[in-house]
């Protein structure tokens, strides 16, 4: 798939308006991209429920394990599935509620200047080449737009929130994703030319 930003917004990929995001303090500086890994319930895939958490619809009582989800108000801004494809839920230059409690190079409450991205999965069950795929184009497209960011400041949000969060853990393939990005900044740079 080929990535464009429009307005903080992903060309050609879905979109749904997550109710839970709101006006960034300084909606330019965006620096940091997060990598998070989620499944509902933990280790099932392709449910509804990850989107129905995002948009604030999900019924806490359809699983046991779901009743710490109950008030809970979390979005991402995008969410890429096991076979790739992904789901805008929040524009860019908005703050998603993503990070929670989190610090970045001395800086805290990492959603007013971060990306949220979501990976369908867990921290133990490796994530397909698909999602590495995807997750590269669209993060070479942002460091693209936004020019604080850079693939120095793509980290999960294990690092930004290292005693509440473990994800995406360790199933996580960090040199096979830099070798991908790498590649797709290389095929960016090219075209620009």
């Amino acid at each position: 798939m080929t990535v464009q930003i429009q307005h903080g917004v992903l060309q050609q990929v879905a979109q749904r308006q997550s109710p839970h995001a709101d006006a960034r303090p300084d909606e330019t500086d965006i620096s940091v991209l997060v990598v998070h890994g989620i499944s509902l319930p933990a280790g099932q895939f392709g449910t509804p429920y990850i989107d129905q958490l995002f948009m604030g619809t999900i019924d806490c009582d359809a699983d046991p394990s779901f009743a710490v989800l109950r008030n809970l108000r979390v979005s991402a801004h995008v969410v890429i599935h096991r076979d790739g494809h992904c789901v805008q839920y929040v524009p860019f230059h908005r703050r998603a509620w993503h990070a929670g409690i989190s610090h970045y190079c001395g800086r805290k409450r990492c959603n007013d200047f971060a990306i949220g991205i979501e990976l369908e999965g867990t921290d133990t069950t490796p994530y397909t080449k698909e999602q590495y795929r995807t997750l590269a184009e669209i993060a070479a497209a942002l460091v693209s737009t936004y020019p604080a960011l850079t693939p120095q400041r793509i980290v999960g949000h294990q690092h930004i929130a290292p005693v509440r969060k473990t994800d995406p853990g360790p199933a996580f393939d960090w040199d096979y994703f830099r070798q991908l990005l790498n590649a797709a900044l290389r095929a960016s740079a090219n075209k620009e030319l």
